[in-house]
């Protein structure tokens, strides 16, 4: 099922990543600026004997927060690489509280995304997949760095997260000073809203969610940011790898 039906006309290799990158951000929420860690590392595999890569996000409390909130969470999707498709999505978790697990495969030969919880039953869906190949959250934001967008500029996404589809505008606004744990940049801030729907989910009730990504020749998402009703969560990137070429920084 997940194999079936993965050549939409028009389709285009996916790049978001390329095959062992890694990215390490420090997390800092509100005024602790230690409050946890999000590894981000791509893969290239094969599926079904079709050539896939895996990008998993790890990520976990640290420090202080910790001690006070113990969470760790680990999310894979799995995506073709000839043709930029989702093929399923898979997360699991723990806090001090509850344990967690979800997947959602997508079968685009009946237009459906079928999301099942092992733990929460009861929001097992069948959910159709809206017109426009969907994107996961991650590499929608990873993946402008190879856009070359400019101030003004603006580009629709249909993007998956959790089990809803959220079709977006992603507006790149300005140029700002970023300061990270890896260095100072020149970076665009880009910023995805929903322009042709009534806001929901995470873009409710003043949530938002912002990118940086570098100027020059080897653009990164330096800094990321995920705003919501209850506080601000800030992700600056600490370390970049890229084993395929031998270089990181």
């Amino acid at each position: 099922m997940a194999a079936s039906s993965l050549a939409p006309l028009g389709a285009t290799p996916f790049t978001a990543f390329v095959d062992g990158e890694r990215y390490v951000y420090k997390v800092g929420w509100g005024i602790l600026g230690g409050a946890g860690q999000i590894v981000i590392a791509a893969r290239a595999d094969t599926l079904a004997g079709r050539p896939v890569m895996r990008i998993t996000t790890q990520t976990s409390s640290r420090g202080l927060v910790r001690g006070i909130y113990r969470y760790d969470d680990t999310a894979e999707v799995v995506i073709d690489r000839e043709t930029s498709r989702l093929i399923y999505s898979f997360e699991q978790g723990e806090d001090s509280k509850r344990k967690t697990e979800s997947r959602t495969d997508f079968d685009y030969a009946r237009g459906l995304a079928l999301h099942r919880d092992k733990y929460r039953p009861h929001r097992n869906n069948d959910l159709v997949i809206p017109p426009g190949d969907p994107i996961d959250l991650i590499s929608s934001l990873v993946a402008p760095r190879n856009w070359g967008m400019k101030p003004g500029d603006a580009r629709d996404l249909l993007v998956h997260f959790g089990r809803e589809f959220f079709p977006l505008t992603l507006h790149a606004e300005e140029f700002e000073t970023v300061r990270t744990p890896l260095g100072t940049f020149k970076a665009l801030r880009l910023v995805p809203r929903m322009d042709k729907e009534p806001p929901r989910g995470l873009f409710q009730r003043g949530g938002e969610i912002k990118v940086w990504i570098s100027e020059g020749e080897r653009p990164l998402p330096v800094r990321m940011q995920l705003k919501l009703n209850f506080g601000t969560a800030t992700l600056s990137l600490q370390e970049h790898t890229v084993p395929a070429t031998g270089t990181s920084i």
